[in-house]
């Protein structure tokens, strides 16, 4: 497996990443929320391309896996920023975009902010989550518990409970990537799970048409779930990656 290796991230917190060289354009995998570089798609991944000789970079945000920081007080705009730091003092030339969940709403942010993306795949891509999946999702108490107290503990399936905390809600409303014109000239693949208990597939079909892109396809697989980290369905991810880097 690839050495990790830190750089400085920009709110002064060391910052995990794991590169392997080969030829262009880079694959960039971006995990999803308290998820890390370990994963199962990340190190999959990272496998498969060093397989087909090719560059990939996975890294964890500030508050994730093997990088400084805590966890509670990060936000979107931080993690899109620690994101684009690694990216930068990693990555010569054109990169594809590969974004899980949280993952899919930091490449749209990366998308509008770098110059060499040449391509772009959400798996299960969750943007705009923290207003329309977790705020719209609060009940009155839930939402006067937030802004009172600053965060409110939420149940999930994948551990323990998520501490959603205010300044996680209203730097989401300043990182909105549905409210506003979203454009990649380049291909673009989205493949959701029907049995995603986590993004709807609405989320998906709303994405899909609010990218602006010459060549962007969604994919829905029946029965697949927000993991989406079975065998087939990696294979299906290594299929998009190809599919965009033509």
């Amino acid at each position: 497996m690839t050495s990790i290796q830190h750089i400085d991230g920009p709110n002064g917190t060391r910052l995990a990443y794991a590169k392997t060289e080969g030829g262009g354009p880079t694959i960039v995998f971006l995990s999803g929320y308290k998820s890390d570089m370990e994963g199962t798609k990340a190190v999959h991944l990272e496998a498969w391309a060093k397989a087909q000789g090719r560059a990939f970079l996975r890294f964890d945000y500030s508050g994730h896996g093997l990088s400084e920081g805590v966890f509670e007080e990060g936000c979107i705009g931080d993690w899109a920023r620690d994101a684009q730091a690694v990216i930068e003092a990693t990555c010569d030339g054109p990169i594809v975009l590969v974004g899980s969940s949280m993952g899919g709403w930091i490449a749209c942010l990366l998308t509008q902010r770098l110059a060499h993306v040449v391509g772009c795949v959400g798996i299960a891509a969750a943007p705009d989550f923290t207003e329309d999946g977790f705020w719209a999702g609060f009940s009155e108490d839930e939402r006067r518990q937030l802004m009172q107290d600053g965060q409110v503990a939420l149940p999930s399936e994948y551990g323990d409970p998520y501490i959603v905390t205010r300044r996680l809600i209203e730097d989401g409303r300043a990182n909105l990537v549905l409210r506003s014109p979203l454009r990649m000239p380049y291909p673009v693949r989205l493949v959701q799970g029907t049995e995603d208990n986590a993004v709807r597939r609405e989320t998906a079909l709303g994405l899909l048409d609010h990218i602006d892109s010459p060549d962007v396809q969604l994919t829905l697989v029946k029965g697949a779930d927000h993991r989406f980290s079975e065998p087939p369905n990696l294979r299906m991810i290594e299929d998009a990656i190809r599919d965009v880097i033509g």
